[in-house]
């Protein structure tokens, strides 16, 4: 078998901080226990295939300079497809992480019709399981590609011609089943088009209902095969389209409620899709996991200076391990994972820098959980967070949350003058420092 990354003859290693080989991971060790887990088991890493192995590195202003074989014009697409895989792999066991993601057209061209579309992701799954199974690499998750072509410029779901829907069903049943096929442990729903760009040719609460009755169409249809993976949607403010219905956790929250789906969906966060919010990657978790609505996450990072999706890798650890210490204080994953939803910069066009960006990423990852490991383990930060709440576990805190108390007692306890509170320290200063101390101190 031809190899494609042949300047990292070996899997990339631990060679720990002090390392000054590129081509190593300074702080991800694979097998270190933190906390109950190991550090593979907490981040539970994924590569995308789109970025990675899709993308030629094309922009709206000119074509892509990338140097990949497998995306060769003059290939046969089929051929090219295997070729793909062949390399993708390859890459999977030379960074050595235990999980990749894909939409189905990553892996398997469309063809002409929807038959030969069927039949080319059929071919594709049967590989791709093969080198599964040869590799131990294993799926996160699988999702359909509902928004590259013209036939969902208005929308899969949200499509005002129910003939779109329906292809947009078809679709969605083969590549659930491809990942159920996979032994998938999520099944996604990015819905880039699922929105409108002008109120004056839309209905939304039509739309709304479209949407709702399609993804209850997917958990009906994730139990009738026996699916057990969860089903995840993606939340995202806008691009493509200028108002997108899933904006934020919270409103994909309200919205799974609505439809009688909170216990059966819940979200994969884009660190990049809460900048575009107007959120921080930390609030987004607290906010899913407070609903019971918290899956997975796409690990990236944007730019606050751009209002586009810049899908960076990950190189903050002030940043990342706040949302890394929410993760743990909800109880880590279940089935989720980092998933590194990232491309490269346009000018890094060495197939190498692929291997670059993913070991900046994950070893960002790992010092971002040992961080957080020790803001939750020293209690320290707990301690003082439950101070702030502790009147709420008096007899009168309690009461009020038990309904055993109405707006007209609490109005004569205060007219008695039994209650006059006074402003107490949020003492934010103090625990930013507290924060920044477990940065230093980590190793």
């Amino acid at each position: 078998m031809a190899e494609f990354f042949t300047e990292i003859p070996e899997p990339i290693r631990y060679a720990g901080p002090d390392s000054d080989d590129p081509l190593t991971f300074r702080w991800y060790d694979a097998d270190r226990v933190v906390g109950e887990r190991t550090m593979a088991e907490h981040l539970r890493i994924a590569v995308c295939y789109w970025h990675s192995f899709n993308w030629p590195g094309n922009d709206v202003f000119g074509d892509g300079g990338f140097d990949r074989p497998w995306l060769d014009p003059v290939l046969d697409p089929m051929d090219a497809a295997h070729t793909k895989m062949a390399a993708a792999f390859e890459f999977f066991e030379k960074l050595g992480v235990p999980f990749f993601c894909f939409h189905d057209h990553d892996i398997a061209p469309e063809g002409s019709s929807f038959a030969e579309e069927s039949a080319n992701l059929g071919a594709m799954v049967d590989e791709a399981a093969a080198h599964m199974e040869r590799t131990g690499v294993r799926l996160l998750w699988g999702t359909a590609r509902l928004f590259w072509h013209p036939r969902y410029m208005a929308g899969a779901a949200t499509n005002p011609d129910p003939e779109v829907f329906a292809r947009a069903a078809a679709q969605v049943r083969n590549c659930l089943e491809a990942t159920h096929r996979l032994g998938g442990a999520n099944y996604v729903l990015w819905g880039g088009r699922e929105g409108y760009d002008t109120l004056l040719n839309t209905e939304v609460g039509r739309e709304l209902d479209q949407l709702g009755r399609f993804l209850n169409l997917v958990v009906e249809h994730k139990h009738a095969i026996g699916f057990d993976g969860t089903i995840l949607i993606e939340p995202k403010p806008q691009e493509p389209v200028k108002h997108q219905y899933d904006h934020d956790s919270q409103t994909v929250h309200a919205f799974l409620q609505r439809h009688g789906l909170a216990d059966e969906v819940k979200v994969n966060i884009e660190v990049n899709h809460a900048t575009l919010s107007g959120h921080d990657f930390a609030h987004e978790v607290a906010v899913a996991a407070a609903a019971g609505i918290f899956g997975s996450v796409d690990a990236n990072r944007g730019d606050d200076r751009l209002g586009w999706d810049t899908d960076q890798f990950p190189n903050s650890v002030d940043q990342m391990a706040l949302g890394v210490y929410e993760i743990l204080r909800a109880g880590g994953f279940t089935t989720g994972g980092f998933n590194f939803d990232t491309k490269l910069r346009r000018q890094s066009i060495d197939r190498t820098d692929l291997f670059h960006g993913h070991i900046g990423g994950i070893d960002t990852l790992a010092r971002s959980l040992l961080v957080a490991d020790a803001m939750l383990s020293d209690s320290a930060l707990e301690d003082l967070r439950s101070s702030r709440y502790g009147g709420w576990d008096t007899e009168l805190g309690q009461a009020i949350m038990s309904g055993q108390r109405s707006l007209a007692d609490l109005h004569g306890l205060v007219a008695g003058g039994e209650i006059d509170p006074a402003p107490r320290s949020g003492r934010q200063e103090a625990l930013e420092n507290l924060v920044n101390r477990y940065i230093e101190r980590v190793r």
